[in-house]
């Protein structure tokens, strides 16, 4: 015959499971003090903190663009980075950006020529560099930093009460999501 099995007691299981919880908590408190973040600060440059962006250039004739891209960003920025945007280029890192085009063409007329559909299209260079000058998750080349090339575009429809003004916010809404974006760190 068999001897029956020995069934640990329930307060001995719940002893051992915590004990083995507690040195796997404790062999893991290196881990925050070391290479490892956690939460929205995993994301970006742990060692960019303050992020200086100057006003936007615009090459377009419409008024006003460059403005508002670069308050659109600067808001990206404050609430969705760990950034915190300064007013001084001793930052720890520069954000320059340049609209250097934007089209605006009918994609659908009615018969009398009439628009019924419009395309706007906005072209951004963007650099993101240090304190230095050198491009901000890039090895540092003798080169200037490179310009990345960021667009968007939305349609103006008339009928569902879209404007010139509504739509161009929506593209530079959807270009400062782009270019904020940009700045996550590389997995």
């Amino acid at each position: 015959m068999h001897a029956p099995e020995a069934v640990p007691h329930p307060r001995l299981r719940a002893l051992s499971a915590v004990a083995i919880l507690s040195l796997g908590a404790l062999g893991c408190l290196g881990c925050l003090s070391g290479p490892y973040r956690t939460g929205a600060a995993s994301l970006y440059a742990p060692d960019v903190h303050t992020v200086y962006v100057p006003m936007f250039e615009s090459a377009s004739f419409r008024r006003n663009l460059g403005e508002r891209l670069t308050e659109a960003v600067i808001k990206r920025i404050e609430d969705t980075t760990t950034f915190k945007v300064v007013n001084t280029s001793n930052a720890d890192s520069v954000l320059y950006g340049k609209l250097v085009n934007d089209t605006k063409r009918v994609v659908v007329e009615n018969l009398y020529d009439d628009p019924r559909d419009l395309e706007i299209n906005f072209q951004v260079l963007v650099t993101w560099t240090n304190r230095k000058g050198d491009a901000i998750r890039e090895a540092a080349l003798p080169a200037p930093p490179p310009s990345i090339d960021l667009g968007a575009r939305a349609d103006i429809i008339p009928e569902y009460g879209r404007s010139d003004a509504s739509t161009q916010q929506e593209v530079i809404d959807r270009l400062a999501a782009q270019i904020v974006g940009l700045m996550e760190a590389p997995w």
